[in-house]
Formats: structure tokens, C-alpha cells, sequence
């Protein structure tokens, strides 16, 4: 049975890295607004409406980071794939 290259194996995860912390990109700005919602409820009496808020712009803001994300991978993969087809032509 033969073993797994190890470069081969760290260059897989190197290419599945940005797309492993996209849930991370899109979770991390609701939980973060969440949080500094409730403490501005807190500090003005405002319960429930920062929390609220916090959670709307955590959305809008961690969906925002996630499309570009997803779009930007998307073009460097099109360049790949182009430079891949580019070279078997050769």
C-alpha cells in the first residue's frame, strides 16, 4: 500500500483552506454585533432593539465578506482551470 505524499497532501489543504473558513467569515460578525448590541442595550435600557440591530448588520456585514470571498475564489479558480487548459493544448 503506498503512502500518501505528505507535499501533496499540505498543497490539498493549502487550496481548501479559503473555502473551509468561509462558514468562519460569515458566523464570526453576527455572533461579535450580537454581542455588542446586548451590551448597548445594557448601557441605554434599549433591550431588545440593539441586539437586533447587532444581528441585522452582523448579517449584512458577514454576508457582504463571504460573497466577495466566494467571488474572488471563484475568479482565481477560473484562472486556473484557463492556465490548466492553456498548457494540455500545448
Amino acid at each position: 500500500m503506498e503512502q500518501p505524499d505528505e507535499r501533496g497532501s499540505a498543497t490539498i489543504l493549502r487550496s481548501m483552506g479559503p473555502y473551509l473558513t468561509m462558514g468562519i467569515q460569515l458566523a464570526v460578525p453576527v455572533v461579535v454585533f450580537f454581542f455588542v448590541g446586548r451590551w448597548l442595550d445594557g448601557k441605554w435600557n434599549s433591550a431588545p432593539w440593539g441586539m437586533i440591530g447587532g444581528i441585522v448588520l452582523g448579517a449584512a456585514g458577514g454576508m457582504i465578506k463571504f460573497i466577495t470571498s466566494a467571488l474572488k475564489l471563484s475568479r482565481e479558480q477560473d484562472a486556473i482551470d484557463a492556465d490548466h487548459r492553456g498548457q494540455n493544448k500545448v
